[in-house]
């Protein structure tokens, strides 16, 4: 696992530009750094060894000196590949999965990703075409940014590379804050920096002469209906079986050792167990059984063999380390559990240099809980629309009571109700809230061209589908790269295998999520490996204490503050945040993950906006 970054064209300061970029992101490298500089083009490398550790160095040139590569991520397919290569006559300097990329890219050009099994975020310098390549792996995995300054094209792992780059001028959109107030993420291609963008999951990006085209050369469609229905559950548990083995195997290989993450969950629970990793890392909170799975975690790893690193996180620590994040991050994610991610990832990287983790298990498997909310309301299809939707009007004025988001919830399709698993404020109160320029954008007319692509697909895959092109990216994968990457820790991913996905994307819907289970198919997979009390456990998420702590007088009163600031007076308003926190504090409502959503936005703006150099907060 590395950091990237470069520009095109030629600046007489070029080397000192590009080691302050490759400085930026030091903590995603820590083991070593390399340059390549030419007229027209400038790479720049940080390195986390973990393959090859003597002669894995970057940039590297391919066998025919004309492509040159910086590269982020790990090919797992790469010995299959050097066997295809080296059998059509090329040979080899060094033992990575590096040299075999580049080298794959010179013999098949862009189907060289259609070869790819792993992540990946990568650039290549064509010498002779005088052209940059740039692509970002399957599910978005490994980040890639980019950005157009002062007529350079500049690119980076992390968007605190491009700020380091001369010309560029910090501005917060305003567009990626409207929509962040309702997805808790940014899911638009521009970043909260205006002008720097993000290149999205499956997509390319071809430069030359001043301009660049994205193309996109893969697309996760699940196609549920496409099983073979002589399948019964046993044959499918040894297939799935298999295919995870395979996957995990691959995702074992390495010249350091392996660890793994482990909560009380199936998924984690999984791959600690199977995977023959020596030791395991749980991180909880003091604040009761509700709020940590420590003891849960902890069976399954005495059942394992593993040794068990634990981490309690303190009030203190948690609310301390908030602007650490916020930088690690480089944009605000208003999921609290990222805080929580953060020092998983310090613990673990004190022990050892890459983890396994369960990311992309419930997008693949159908793991969310809401994913039975189409279930639950399958009554409300024999409804006709003219009632309806005068029903959901209705209730919508009414005070809350038990049961009155059900019934509006119920009135909407699955189009117009789901947009990703967190929704945090509606379009009317984000209007309402907000005193910057609005677009007027709703998130339904964000996922509705995603939706389109699946109109004939059952409501539970649509939702699947959604989640794996918004929620996914935009939050899980974010995190988990951000977070670990800030310790020097590579986070391993084998449910997002392209050959796991092949085989899951196909899984009938009653095999996803039925009335008694979500996951189904996978948990009967795993049963294998783990107790069956875990193989069956409730998703829980990561839970945070946020709910609590903002009723306590030191954290409600650090947060009001914030929230009534000089800041939050420019971009909100204040009074109706005010409320949100009063009401909050007297159990009118549960607004944790609205505050928390605008105080998390407040905290980023102070550590990238409000000081003239960005740099990691004391």
């Amino acid at each position: 696992m590395c950091g990237i970054c470069g520009f095109t064209g030629y600046r007489q300061d070029q080397k000192t530009v590009i080691e302050r970029m490759m400085k930026a992101i030091e903590h995603r490298g820590p083991d070593s750094e390399g340059s390549f500089c030419r007229e027209k083009i400038t790479l720049g490398f940080r390195r986390l060894s973990i393959i090859d550790l003597e002669d894995g160095q970057q940039p590297m040139e391919s066998a025919d000196g004309n492509l040159h590569i910086v590269f982020n991520g790990e090919i797992y397919d790469y010995k299959e590949l050097r066997a295809e290569l080296e059998a059509s006559g090329i040979s080899f300097c060094t033992h990575s999965d590096t040299e075999v990329l580049v080298n794959t890219i010179q013999q098949y050009g862009e189907k060289a990703l259609d070869k790819l099994r792993g992540m990946f975020g990568f650039a290549v310098w064509n010498e002779k075409e005088q052209t940059l390549m740039l692509a970002r792996d399957f599910f978005g995995i490994k980040p890639v940014y980019y950005a157009e300054i002062d007529g350079h094209f500049v690119f980076a792992s992390e968007i605190k590379s491009i700020l380091a780059f001369p010309g560029y001028e910090r501005k917060v959109n305003q567009k990626a804050l409207e929509q962040y107030l309702s997805f808790q993420y940014s899911p638009l291609e521009e970043t909260f920096f205006k002008g720097i963008y993000k290149l999205m999951p499956g997509h390319m990006l071809l430069y030359k002469n001043g301009s660049y085209e994205i193309k996109t050369y893969f697309k996760p469609k699940l196609t549920p209906g496409q099983w073979d229905h002589k399948t019964n559950m046993a044959q499918l548990r040894s297939q799935l079986s298999e295919i995870l083995k395979d996957s995990v195997k691959h995702h074992m290989l390495s010249d350091v050792e392996v660890g793994a993450f482990l909560s009380g969950g199936v998924d984690s629970g999984y791959l600690a167990s199977s995977s023959g990793a020596d030791q395991a890392f749980t991180v909880g909170f003091d604040e009761g059984d509700r709020y940590s799975e420590v003891n849960k975690a902890a069976k399954v790893a005495e059942k394992a063999g593993l040794k068990h690193h634990v981490k309690i996180i303190s009030k203190q620590e948690f609310w301390d380390a908030l602007p650490d994040v916020m930088y690690h991050m480089d944009e605000p994610l208003a999921d609290a559990s990222a805080v929580a991610l953060y020092f998983l990832s310090k613990e673990a990287a004190g022990h050892v240099k890459v983890v396994l983790s369960g990311e992309g298990a419930d997008e693949l498997f159908g793991g969310y809980n809401i994913y039975h909310e189409p279930i639950s309301l399958r009554g409300f299809r024999y409804v006709p629309k003219f009632i309806k939707k005068p029903l959901a009007a209705l209730f919508k004025k009414l005070p809350d009571f038990k049961g009155r988001d059900f019934i509006i919830r119920g009135s909407k399709t699955v189009e117009e109700r789901f947009i990703g698993n967190a929704n945090m404020f509606s379009v009317e109160d984000r209007e309402k809230l907000l005193k910057t320029k609005l677009t007027h954008v709703t998130p339904q007319q964000i996922v509705a061209p995603y939706y389109k692509k699946v109109e004939g697909l059952n409501d539970i895959a649509k939702m699947q589908y959604i989640d794996i092109n918004f929620w996914l990216q935009g939050d899980i994968l974010l995190k988990a790269d951000k977070m670990s990457m800030a310790h020097s820790l590579e986070s391993r991913v084998p449910f997002l295998d392209i050959n796991v996905f092949n085989y899951t994307k196909k899984l009938p819907i009653d095999y996803r999520c039925n009335k008694e289970a979500t996951k189904r198919a996978f948990r009967i997979a795993a049963k294998r490996h783990i107790p069956e009390a875990t193989a069956n456990k409730k998703k829980l998420g990561f839970p945070v204490p946020i709910r609590v702590w903002l009723k306590e007088d030191k954290y409600y009163n650090k947060v009001m503050e914030k929230l009534t600031g000089e800041t939050a007076k420019k971009y909100f308003d204040t009074v109706a945040l005010k409320k949100l926190m009063e009401d909050h504090r007297n159990g009118k409502a549960d607004n944790s993950r609205k505050i928390w959503t605008v105080y998390v936005f407040l905290i980023w703006h102070e550590v990238y906006m409000e000081s003239d150099e960005v740099n990691v907060p004391a």
